[in-house]
């Protein structure tokens, strides 16, 4: 009896034993999987909290790439546009300048570029390098047009500059005596213009129906033989020491320092059929000319404010255009 007593203990004593190690086990057990748990759980919001950082910042940039787009596209609305216009420096460029101002103010900016000759002005326009040019009037541009094949067109016309005659080395009109050489510009409109001036005061006589073509090979009668030099336009002024007499455009005239209605000897009067002729235009390409800003340009050029302006600079020897 004692031996079966002692071995039902031990047997209950192993199993207690046992049993208590598979607790122990099966709690161990428990706890790594609650940290495993845990740690995926934290990793989890570690991951969601990343994707969330990451959503944020993308909204964020796709915010502000839809903000610059809309800015973009409020300013390509909005911006300022660019006129680029050549000009001869006198009076166009300066008349220019006191435009630039009141177009500014209608979203338009103004960048005039001078030039000293009667042909490059045409040519950069002609090729789109240029959108305009302000400089020379309706006769030379019609020519310019046939004799160089390009496809230039009045925009609008803005002033007139009155042709004269002005003093060299001979003072008036009866100094000249005979082989006395006149200096005129060489351009084909011009040189009509200044040779329809010399006939309009007796010098010269052309044959009939020579007019806004005519050249030296037109003059029929020359009773003082007076010899006609014929130079780019831009270069009269400067042999004035040199000759009896020069016929100036009124720009270059202006550049020199003379004034049409005080130093010219004799001249086109405003109400000529020659000074009206003779209009200075805004040219653009042929097909540019309804464009919004060019539009705007000339209705400023030809603004009330422009003229008064004009009139009080340039005191006759620049008329503004009253007509369309």
């Amino acid at each position: 009896m004692k031996k079966k007593l002692v071995s039902l203990l031990v047997t209950s004593a192993l199993a207690a034993s046992l049993l208590a190690g598979c607790g122990s086990s099966t709690d161990n057990s428990t706890t790594e999987s609650t940290e495993a748990a845990e740690e995926t759980a934290t990793e989890e919001t570690a991951t969601e909290e990343t994707a969330s950082e990451e959503a944020a910042e993308e909204a964020t940039e796709e915010t502000a790439t839809e903000e610059a787009t809309e800015e973009t596209e409020e300013a390509a609305t909005g911006e300022t546009v660019t006129l680029k216009i050549a000009a001869s420096p006198t009076p166009h460029a300066e008349i220019l300048e006191q435009a630039a101002s009141l177009l500014a103010e209608q979203g338009i900016n103004l960048e005039v570029t001078e030039f000293e000759d009667y042909v490059q002005p045409n040519n950069v326009v002609e090729s789109g390098e240029f959108d305009a040019n302000y400089f020379q009037h309706v006769p030379y541009l019609d020519s310019f047009n046939e004799e160089q094949g390009t496809h230039l067109v009045v925009a609008g016309k803005i002033h007139y500059e009155p042709f004269g005659l002005y003093a060299g080395t001979r003072a008036s009109l009866d100094e000249l005596q005979e082989g006395d050489v006149i200096a005129v510009p060489n351009d084909t409109t011009n040189e009509a213009r200044a040779l329809l001036l010399l006939q309009d005061n007796g010098l010269i006589k052309l044959k009939d129906g020579a007019d806004l073509t005519a050249t030296v090979n037109d003059i029929e009668e020359n009773p003082l033989n007076l010899e006609i030099k014929e130079l780019e336009a831009a270069q009269v002024a400067r042999v004035i020491p040199e000759v009896a007499l020069v016929a100036l455009n009124g720009n270059y005239a202006q550049e020199a320092g003379l004034t049409v209605s005080t130093d010219a000897i004799a001249y086109e009067t405003s109400d000529s059929e020659a000074a009206k002729t003779y209009v200075n235009v805004i040219a653009v390409a042929e097909g540019n000319e309804n464009n919004e800003a060019i539009q705007k340009l000339v209705e400023v050029l030809k603004s009330d404010e422009i003229k008064s302006w004009i009139e009080e600079t340039y005191q006759g020897a620049v008329i503004p255009y009253d007509g369309e």
